[in-house]
């Protein structure tokens, strides 16, 4: 059985679960361009000064993945 991809694949950054919008190729928080489309679960941060933003050391308000491979 194989896994269906969806039509517009969607990155993750490898170093901070940031995901990216389809126009992005670096990651908008460390510059960096080690990226991966296996990626599952989304947090999405609204306030990057709460308590869950401060536990998955998210940055900055946008959508991150909960695992990286």
């Amino acid at each position: 059985m194989s896994k269906d991809k969806p039509s517009s694949t969607k990155y993750a950054c490898r170093k901070d679960k940031y995901i990216l919008t389809e126009d992005e190729k670096r990651c908008p928080i460390c510059g960096g361009s080690d990226l991966s489309d296996e990626w599952s679960g989304i947090v999405i941060i609204m306030d990057p000064s709460s308590k869950l933003a401060e536990i998955i050391g998210a940055k900055k308000t946008g959508r991150y993945a909960i695992k990286v491979r």
